[in-house]
């Protein structure tokens, strides 16, 4: 769990992120892409392609912080208990 300052917005990224990309990378994409200042002291999430690892670009006024995320459990929560060989049955 994250605790977020007053004040902070979350951004998030729309589709996916190359989950290989660190902290140069990731402000590159928030500065090229979103038009938004890395700097700024928001968050910026990006999701890989399987919806299974997320990570969150944050500025603490020292440096930036990267926060990454596993779902060890297969991708999204709206994914679990899906039938494999059905996917529209639960």
């Amino acid at each position: 769990m994250m605790i977020v300052p007053a004040g902070v917005k979350v951004h998030l990224a729309l589709g996916y992120t190359d989950m290989r990309k660190g902290l140069d990378g990731l402000a590159t994409l928030v500065q090229e892409h979103l038009k938004k200042d890395p700097f700024s002291g928001h968050l910026f999430a990006f999701r890989g392609r399987n919806a299974s690892r997320l990570k969150i670009l944050f500025w603490d006024g020292n440096g930036l912080c990267l926060f990454t995320k596993r779902i060890d459990q297969g991708g999204s929560p709206r994914h679990r208990g899906l039938n494999r060989r059905n996917p529209h049955r639960i």
